[in-house]
């Protein structure tokens, strides 16, 4: 699943996307910038996933119909890595409530309560947040309160005795 969100700072709005795969929960792929082009919102969030993760045959792809997501640029994108395309029923927020769930945790857990600062000191914590905590030291409610490694080492664990 995909989604955007702005983020104040300082100095103006940061738009952050997130591609965070439902498997696991980790956010395999995000962007930050200070615009909302689709090149640099869900194409360059959907090149970072594809870094991180390999595509699997009937891999669905979720967003909501935001134009960074329904233009023909990032259609072809999807379509040229043979993705399924699924987007959120018109004015329905609910489709997307895994993405939506993200920022709320996001929000409450690293941005609202603190102070406004600086984009460059935001985008840091941005990264701290994803790749340090949220990635790897969070405990997930869906992955039954384990951490996203924890989640996956048991799924190798089962592969290896079977």
């Amino acid at each position: 699943v995909s989604d955007i969100t702005y983020i104040r700072t300082i100095e103006g709005f940061l738009y952050l996307t997130i591609v965070l795969d439902l498997y696991d929960r980790k956010v395999i792929g995000w962007s930050l910038y200070d615009e909302m082009s689709t090149e640099k919102t869900s194409l360059s969030a959907w090149k970072v996933a594809l870094a991180n993760r390999k595509i699997e045959k009937g891999l669905i792809f979720h967003s909501d119909r935001g134009v960074q997501y329904a233009n023909n640029k990032f259609a072809n994108m999807l379509e040229s890595h043979h993705v399924i395309r699924s987007m959120s029923r018109k004015g329905n927020c609910w489709d997307n409530s895994v993405a939506e769930s993200f920022f709320k945790t996001l929000k409450t857990e690293l941005i609202y309560g603190n102070k406004l600062i600086n984009k460059q000191q935001m985008e840091l914590e941005i990264f701290q947040y994803i790749e340090i905590f949220y990635n790897k030291k969070r405990r997930h409610s869906a992955l039954n309160y384990k951490t996203i490694e924890e989640f996956n080492q048991q799924k190798i664990s089962y592969k290896n005795v079977a």
